[in-house]
């Protein structure tokens, strides 16, 4: 199983980390902390020399109830940052984390290869379209409503049914526009309670059914560190564990903060599946 990245096969059948990058002042656990060059550079290289094959480049905060950023401010944020990184660290696979298609486009002409978005084309029309021109592989997500509203969007007649539903719906549409490289994202922490991420999560397999690449992206979020009645700075080893449940689930890709412990799941995932060890 592979994805084409700037004429490069990335073979996803051994699973990936993709190490989060946000450049927003709100994000929910590192808003803030990397807005000026060396730090964006810092930790690039930092997530680079632990293994991340993917970094994940985000100019809008996605948490539950962000606030709208303007077009002109995602632009802003997102394309000199595509271009630092890649002048510095030039073999670098970003993928830009938006829904705007303006954003995609002009951050794929800086020189990003991955367009992720977390609305799965239902934000902006455009967005589809434009990807297939762009001929990059693209990260489809699952949501209902926007970041101001998912949280009350998280009734389902049948959850699981609704997800496979989605998913063939708006995987369709990237077929008709020619995208090759399509990855789906369930969407953890998007329009689901804890209860739906946890059944989401003891169900994940379900979703190969759609013979696609699949991404987890739970890192520190809500549905982890709700549950163990913390917060997101006491979060890693919940990250950690769900992150295992998910590679046993299948997972291609894991998107994450903390890179080198990703990195380390895989790596002990991948030792018992060489040797064929049954657990």
């Amino acid at each position: 199983m592979t994805i084409n990245c700037n004429g490069t096969l990335i073979d996803i059948s051994s699973p990936k980390v993709m190490g989060i990058l946000n450049t927003t002042p709100d994000s929910f656990f590192d808003g803030g902390k990397y807005t000026n060059d060396s730090h964006i550079l810092n930790r690039v290289e930092s997530m680079l020399n632990d293994g991340a094959t993917f970094i994940d480049l985000g100019a809008y905060s996605s948490r539950p109830g962000a606030k709208e950023v303007s077009v002109q401010e995602e632009l802003k944020r997102s394309v000199p940052t595509t271009e630092l990184i890649l002048k510095n660290f030039p073999e670098t696979l970003l993928s830009i984390d938006t829904f705007r298609a303006e954003v995609a486009k002009e951050a794929i002409e800086a020189g990003a290869c991955i367009v992720n978005d977390i609305s799965g084309g239902t934000l902006d029309p455009n967005m589809i379209p434009t990807v297939g021109k762009l001929r990059v592989p693209y990260i489809l997500m699952h949501m209902k409503g926007n970041p101001e509203t998912m949280q009350t969007k998280i009734t389902y007649r049948n959850f699981m049914r609704e997800l496979l539903y989605y998913f063939s719906e708006r995987i369709a549409e990237a077929n008709a526009h020619k995208i090759n490289d399509v990855i789906i994202d369930p969407g953890f922490g998007f329009a689901k309670n804890l209860d739906q991420n946890y059944e989401l999560m003891a169900k994940l397999d379900v979703l190969h059914i759609l013979g696609l690449p699949l991404l987890v992206g739970i890192s520190r979020k809500s549905m982890i560190y709700k549950l163990l009645e913390t917060d997101a700075s006491q979060a890693l080893n919940g990250t950690t564990s769900l992150n295992t449940i998910a590679l046993s689930k299948g997972a291609n890709i894991l998107r994450v903060h903390d890179v080198k412990e990703a990195m380390e799941c895989i790596k002990i995932k991948e030792m018992i599946a060489k040797n064929n060890f049954s657990i």
